[in-house]
C-alpha cells in the first residue's frame, strides 16, 4: 500500500477545499442571475392553437366506467375548443371486460350458417359516454373481429405474459365482409348520433400498421385502408378519413412506411375501386420520447420525441399536393407504453409527479414551433393517457388520474385550457433554441421558457422549468416583464397558478399520508381536492407602470410550471 506524504496530502486537501469554495461561489453567482422572461401584450403572432386537446387510450371499456366518465367530464371542461378522444379495440371481439392493453365491443360475429351478426350494445355505451360528456371521437377502425381474422387462434392476449400480437392483429379473411362491417359500423354511428355530428369527427383505419399491431405487409395495409375508407365514405360521404397512424418517423423504416402510404394515397392503385389514389382528409403519425435510467435517476428523452415530429412534418411537407391537409399526431408521449407501470419499468417513474407535467408544457409548445417551421396544418396532438381501472393508487401507469384522483399532469392541461385567443410575442433569457432541444434535448442546461396569449382584456402566460434529468437543482429566479398593457388599465388582477412538488400535486399529498392503498373517505376527499389546479398565492392587484408595463418576480423550482393570468 502506498501513502501520500503529509505535505502532499495537505496540498491535495487545500486544493479540494479551494475548488469546492470556487464551485460554490460560481453556483451562488449563477443563482443570483434571474431568468428574464419578456411578453409583449400588443404583438400578435396569430391564433393560439388548441391542438393539445386530444387524448387516447387502449381500453375502450374504461370509457363508461365511473372513473372513466368522471375523467371525460374533466377533459370536456378543459377548454371551449372541441376535445377529441381516440380509442383502440372498437371492433375487437370479446365480452366487454377491460384489461391492460385490451378491450372489446363484440360488434361482429357470425351465426352457424356463416351469416354476419352485428351487435352494437357495448359500442353504444362507449359512444354514449362521449356524447354525454360532450367530447368528440377520433374513430379508430380496428381491430379485427375474431370471426374475420385470417389467424383467429389464439385471439385474446394475456399481456404482459406472452405475445401481444394475437388474432386481432391479422388481416381479414374476406375483404368484402370487412368492408360490409365498416359500412354497417359507420352507418350505425351516423344513425345514432346524427350525420351533422358524425361529420365533425375524424376517422382512421387501424393503429401502428408498421409494427406488430399489423401482422402483414404494408401493401396489405393499403388494401385494408382502401376497403375501409371506401366503406366509410359510402355511409358518410363527408367523413374526414385519414391515416396511417404509423410510429415515429425518426426511425428510417417508419419514415419509409409513412412515405409509401402517402404515395399510395396520391398515386397508387386503389384496391377497392381500381382507381388512382385513396381518400385522405388528414395525415396521422405518432411521436414518442425515450426515458431511461442513468446513474439511478430518470433521464427523459424529449429530443427523440421532437425528432419524430420533425421528420414526420418534413415527410408531409415533401408532398405539395398534401401540404394543406390537417396533421394529427395520433400518439404523442414521453415513451411508448401507457400500460407499463413504473413498478415494472422504473424508467417510467416520471409519471406520477411534476416531471411529466413540465415535459408536457415544454414538448407541446415545441411541437407548435415545429409546425410553424414546416408550415404544417397541425390539427391535433393526442396524449395517449386516460385512466386504468382496478389498479393500485399511483402505480405509475401513464394516466391522467388514478382511481379518480387527478395527477399533476392533468393540471398542466388545465393551464393550457386557460390559454386562448392570440399568441403573443415572448422570449426567455434561459430558453433553449428549437434546434438545440430537438438535437440534444435539455441535458446541459434547463429549458426555462414561456408562451403567452391574449383575449380581450386578459393575458395568460405559461412558464416552465424543464430538464431531462430528474435530479434536484436550485429553483430559478424569474423576472417576468410584461409590456403593452393598455394605458387605461392602471390596475391589473394577477392570479398565479402552479404545478410543482407542493402545489396541484395529489401524489405528494398521498405520500405524506403514508401512501395508503385504501384511503379513508376523508383522505380521498382531500386527495381529490388537492389534485385540482391550485393558486400559488391569493389573487393580487398590481399597478401598471406609466408605459403600460408590469414586473413580477417569483421562484420556479425545477419541473415547476406556472400560469400567470392578468385581467384588467
Amino acid at each position: 500500500m502506498t501513502f501520500c506524504s503529509r505535505p502532499a496530502a495537505i496540498s491535495l486537501l487545500l486544493r479540494a477545499v479551494l475548488l469546492a469554495l470556487l464551485t460554490a461561489k460560481v453556483s451562488a453567482l449563477a443563482a443570483q442571475q434571474p431568468v428574464v422572461i419578456r411578453v409583449d401584450a400588443q404583438t400578435s403572432q396569430g391564433p393560439f392553437s388548441s391542438a393539445w386537446s386530444y387524448f387516447g387510450y387502449d381500453e375502450p371499456n374504461y370509457t363508461y366506467a365511473a372513473n372513466g366518465k368522471k375523467l371525460l367530464g374533466e377533459l370536456s371542461r378543459l377548454t371551449a375548443s372541441p376535445v377529441y378522444i381516440r380509442t383502440h379495440n372498437l371492433l375487437t371481439s370479446g365480452d366487454g371486460t377491460g384489461g391492460l392493453k385490451w378491450g372489446s365491443t363484440n360488434v361482429y360475429s357470425e351465426d352457424a350458417a356463416g351469416r354476419p351478426v352485428y351487435d352494437w350494445t357495448i359500442l353504444d355505451r362507449v359512444f354514449d359516454a362521449y356524447r354525454d360528456a360532450d367530447v368528440k371521437p377520433l374513430v379508430e377502425i380496428g381491430f379485427m373481429p375474431e370471426a374475420l381474422s385470417t389467424r383467429p387462434n389464439p385471439y385474446r392476449h394475456s399481456w404482459p405474459a406472452g405475445t401481444l400480437w394475437t388474432g386481432w392483429a391479422y388481416p381479414p379473411r374476406d375483404y368484402q365482409r370487412w368492408a360490409d362491417l365498416v359500412y354497417q359500423f359507420t352507418q350505425h354511428l351516423v344513425q345514432r348520433y346524427g350525420r351533422p355530428e358524425a361529420e365533425t369527427w375524424y376517422w382512421e383505419v387501424w393503429n401502428g400498421p408498421n409494427i406488430g399491431y399489423w401482422q402483414s405487409t404494408p401493401e396489405e395495409y393499403h388494401k385494408l385502408y382502401d376497403f375501409a375508407t371506401n366503406a366509410v365514405k359510402r355511409a358518410l360521404p363527408a367523413a374526414r378519413v385519414g391515416g396511417p397512424h404509423s410510429t415515429g418517423p425518426a426511425n428510417p423504416e417508419a419514415a419509409a412506411f409513412l412515405r409509401n402510404f402517402l404515395e399510395h394515397c396520391v398515386r397508387g392503385r386503389n384496391y377497392a375501386t381500381g382507381q388512382t389514389g385513396a381518400p385522405l382528409d388528414y395525415i396521422g403519425f405518432h411521436a414518442k420520447g425515450s426515458p431511461r435510467l442513468v446513474d439511478g435517476h430518470v433521464q427523459m428523452g424529449i429530443s427523440k420525441h421532437l425528432r419524430d415530429v420533425a421528420k414526420g412534418f418534413e415527410t408531409v411537407a415533401s408532398f405539395p399536393e398534401l401540404r394543406h391537409l390537417p396533421v394529427i399526431l395520433g400518439e404523442s408521449d414521453p415513451e411508448g407504453c401507457a400500460a407499463c407501470s413504473a413498478q415494472a419499468h422504473p424508467e417510467n417513474a416520471y409519471r406520477n409527479g411534476p416531471v411529466y407535467a413540465a415535459y408536457i408544457a415544454a414538448v407541446e409548445n415545441r411541437i407548435l414551433e415545429l409546425a410553424e417551421r414546416y408550415k404544417i396544418n397541425l390539427a391535433g396532438v393526442v396524449t395517449w393517457a386516460f385512466e386504468f381501472e382496478n389498479q393500485p393508487y399511483f402505480a405509475g401507469f401513464r394516466s391522467l388520474t388514478t382511481n379518480g384522483v387527478d395527477k399533476p399532469v392533468l393540471n398542466v392541461f388545465r393551464m393550457m385550457g386557460l390559454m386562448r385567443g392570440e399568441l403573443l410575442g415572448s422570449g426567455s433569457s434561459d430558453g433553449l433554441s428549437l434546434d438545440s432541444i430537438v438535437q440534444a434535448g435539455a441535458r446541459e442546461n434547463p429549458d426555462i421558457n414561456a408562451v403567452a396569449t391574449r383575449q380581450n382584456r386578459e393575458v395568460d402566460i405559461l412558464v416552465w422549468n424543464y430538464h431531462d434529468d430528474d435530479i434536484s437543482a436550485p429553483a430559478a429566479e424569474i423576472e417576468l416583464l410584461v409590456t403593452g398593457i393598455p394605458s387605461d388599465a392602471q390596475r391589473v388582477l394577477m392570479q398565479h397558478y402552479r404545478v410543482d412538488d407542493n402545489w396541484s400535486n395529489s401524489y405528494s399529498v398521498w405520500k405524506q399520508m403514508g401512501s395508503p392503498q385504501s384511503p379513508s373517505t376523508a383522505q380521498y376527499t382531500r386527495l381529490e381536492a388537492l389534485g385540482h389546479l391550485q393558486l400559488l398565492t391569493s389573487p393580487q392587484w398590481l399597478i401598471t407602470q406609466e408605459n403600460g408595463g408590469l414586473k413580477m418576480d417569483f421562484t420556479l423550482p425545477r419541473y415547476g410550471v406556472s400560469c400567470i393570468r392578468l385581467v384588467w
